[in-house]
C-alpha cells in the first residue's frame, strides 16, 4: 500500500473511531426527551438554572478529559449537598406518622420497633431510587411519567397523585392546628389553626426567594426542634432501656398487634414523597455529561439522606417509647390520638417547669410546618411536571395550596365535634393515601430500571428484584389495610357494588403500569434510536 492510500485510510478511519466514541457515549449516558433539550421557556423545571447551587470541581491530571472519574470524598461536599434528604426526611416526621407512632406505642408497646427500623430501611431504598432517578436524567418523576405514558394514564396518575397529596395535607394541617390549639390552651379552635397553618406556609415559601439553601436551614432549625422536643419527653417519661434493645432486634407480632403494624409500614411510603425527592435532588448543578461527577452526587445524596431518616426512625424511636412507657397496658390505650394524646401525657406526667404538654404542643407544631410547606413543594412539582405549567412559583403555590386547604377547612369544621370523628376521618385519610402508592412506587421502579432512560446509571438485576419485592410488600400490606378498613365500615349492597366495580377498575389499571413498563418500549427509546442512526448513517 503506498502512502496516498494509507493517508486516504487513515482519514477514513478517523470518522469512524468518532462516531463509535460518540455512539458510546450516548449509550452509558441517560437519555435526554426532546423537551429536555429545548429552552426553559418552553418547559417546566424544578429549579431554574441561577437557583441551583454551583458544586466547584478542582480539576486535576487524574480528572482532565476523564468522564468516569470520580473524585475523592470531601465533607465540604458532603456539606453543599445535603439538604434534599432531610426535607425528603419531614414525610417520616409528619402529624399522621407520629400518630401511628403513639398509637403503635400504646397498644403495642415496644415489640413492633424493629419494624419501624426495617420499615425505615425500605424507605430509604425507595427515597434513593427517586434521588437516583433525578440525578441520572436531570428530570423529576412527574415529568418523567409526563414523557412516558399516554395522555390518558397520564392524566389518571396525575389525579392519583393530587389525591394523596390532598390527604397527607389534611393530616398535616390538621396536625399542626391541633398543636396550635394546644399552645393556646384551647382558646384557638381548630379551623383556625387550618388557616394559621395556611397562611404560614407562604411565609416559608417566601424564604426560597432568598436562596435553597435559606429554606433548607429553616427546615433543619424545625427538625432540631422535633428531635429536642421529643428527647426532652423521651427523657422525662424514662422508658426502659432493656425493652427498647429487645423490641429493635427481636421481631415479635401478635394477632392483636396486626393494625398498628400495617400502620407502621403503610405510613413509611409517601406518594407524594417519593415524587418530591427526585425534584430536590436537582438543586444542585452538576455537570450531566460527566459519569464521574453524577455517580459523585448519587455517592453524596445516598449518605446525607441515609443520615437524614437515621434522624427521623430516632424521632419516631422516641415517640413510640414515650407512649409504649406510659399508656401500654392501659384502659386509655385504644383510644389515644393526635387530639387526647397530649392531655393524657399531662395527666400521667404532670406539670412541671417545662410542662410535658407544651412540649408536645411544640414537636406536634414542628412537624405540621414542616410537612405542610413540602406538601406544597411536591404539590407545585407533581402539578407542573405532569401538566408541564410553566407558572410563577407563588401562583404554583397558591394553586396547590388552595386544593388542599379548601378541604381541610371543611374537614376542621364539619369533624371538630368529637376525637372519635377526626379517629374516623384519620383512617379515612390512611386509606386514601394507601391507595395511591402503587401509582408513585410503579413508575418510579420502571423508570429507573430502563436504560434508555437511566443509561449506565440504571440499576442491576438484584437491585432492581430487591425494590420490587419491596414495593409488593408495601402494595401488600396497605391492600390487607384496605381490606380490613372496607369490611368493617362498607354496608349496603349499592354501596358494595360500587366498591367491587371501582377495585376492578384500580386493579386492572396496576396491572397496565407493570404491563406497561415491561412490554412497552420508552418514548425515548425511539428517539434514542432515530439519533443512533442517524450517526451511523453520517
Amino acid at each position: 500500500m503506498n502512502s496516498k492510500t494509507r493517508e486516504e485510510s487513515s482519514s477514513r478511519e478517523e470518522p469512524d473511531k468518532d462516531i463509535a466514541e460518540e455512539y458510546e457515549s450516548k449509550r452509558l449516558l441517560p437519555s435526554q426527551s426532546p423537551s429536555s433539550s429545548s429552552s426553559d421557556d418552553e418547559n417546566e423545571a424544578a429549579f431554574e438554572s441561577r437557583e441551583k447551587i454551583v458544586i466547584v470541581d478542582v480539576e486535576t491530571p487524574e480528572s482532565i478529559g476523564n468522564v468516569d472519574y470520580v473524585p475523592p470524598f470531601s465533607w465540604k461536599k458532603l456539606w453543599l449537598f445535603t439538604g434534599p434528604g432531610f426535607l425528603m426526611s419531614i414525610a417520616f416526621l409528619d402529624p399522621g406518622n407520629l400518630e401511628g407512632d403513639l398509637q403503635a406505642g400504646a397498644i403495642a408497646g415496644y415489640s413492633l420497633l424493629w419494624l419501624l427500623m426495617w420499615a425505615t430501611v425500605m424507605g430509604l431504598l425507595i427515597q434513593l431510587l427517586s434521588a437516583r432517578l433525578g440525578v441520572a436524567t436531570g428530570r423529576h418523576l412527574a415529568e418523567l411519567c409526563r414523557e412516558e405514558y399516554p395522555t390518558w394514564a397520564r392524566f389518571v396518575l396525575w389525579f392519583m397523585a393530587e389525591l394523596a397529596l390532598i390527604g397527607a395535607d389534611i393530616q398535616e394541617v390538621i396536625g399542626s392546628a391541633i398543636a396550635i390549639q394546644i399552645l393556646s390552651n384551647g382558646f384557638l379552635p381548630l379551623w383556625a389553626g387550618v388557616l394559621i397553618t395556611a397562611s404560614d406556609c407562604f411565609i416559608f415559601l417566601f424564604l426560597e426567594n432568598y436562596g435553597v439553601r435559606k429554606l433548607e436551614a429553616v427546615f433543619a432549625i424545625l427538625i432540631a426542634t422535633m428531635a429536642l422536643s421529643f428527647a426532652w419527653m423521651f427523657g422525662d417519661t424514662k422508658p426502659s432501656g432493656k425493652e427498647l434493645l429487645i423490641g429493635i432486634l427481636v421481631p415479635r407480632l401478635s394477632s392483636k398487634t396486626i393494625r398498628q403494624a400495617v400502620g407502621v409500614v403503610g405510613c413509611v411510603i409517601m406518594p407524594h414523597n417519593v415524587f418530591l425527592h427526585s425534584a430536590l435532588v436537582q438543586s444542585r448543578k452538576i455537570d450531566p455529561k460527566k459519569r464521574g461527577r453524577v455517580q459523585e452526587a448519587l455517592n453524596y445524596y445516598t449518605i446525607e439522606s441515609s443520615i437524614a431518616l437515621l434522624v427521623s426512625f430516632m424521632i419516631n424511636l422516641f415517640v413510640t417509647t414515650i407512649f409504649a412507657k406510659g399508656f401500654y397496658g392501659t384502659k386509655q390505650a385504644n383510644s389515644l390520638g393526635l387530639v387526647n394524646a397530649g392531655q393524657y401525657l399531662e395527666e400521667k406526667y404532670g406539670g412541671g417547669l417545662f410542662p410535658i404538654l407544651s412540649i408536645w404542643g411544640i414537636g406536634l407544631l414542628a412537624a405540621g410546618q414542616s410537612s405542610t410547606v413540602t406538601g406544597t413543594y411536591a404539590g407545585q412539582f407533581i402539578m407542573g411536571g405532569f401538566l408541564n405549567l410553566r407558572l410563577k412559583k407563588w401562583l404554583r403555590a397558591l394553586i396547590t395550596r388552595s386544593f388542599a386547604i379548601v378541604p381541610t377547612i371543611i374537614v376542621a369544621i364539619v369533624f371538630n365535634t368529637s376525637e372519635a370523628s377526626l379517629d374516623i376521618l384519620n383512617e379515612w385519610l390512611n386509606v386514601l393515601q394507601s391507595i395511591q402508592i402503587p401509582f408513585a412506587l410503579i413508575p418510579l421502579l420502571t423508570l429507573v430500571s430502563k436504560e434508555q432512560v437511566m443509561g449506565v446509571f440504571r440499576i442491576g438485576s438484584i437491585l432492581e428484584k430487591l425494590a420490587w419485592t419491596v414495593a409488593a410488600l408495601v402494595i401488600i400490606i396497605n391492600g390487607y389495610l384496605l381490606l380490613d378498613f372496607i369490611v368493617s365500615e362498607v354496608k349496603g349492597v349499592l354501596f358494595g357494588l360500587m366498591i367491587c366495580i371501582w377495585t376492578a377498575a384500580y386493579i386492572a389499571f396496576i396491572v397496565y403500569l407493570v404491563l406497561h413498563g415491561h412490554a412497552l418500549p420508552s418514548t425515548w427509546f425511539n428517539i434514542e434510536l432515530s439519533e443512533r442512526y442517524s450517526i451511523t448513517g453520517s
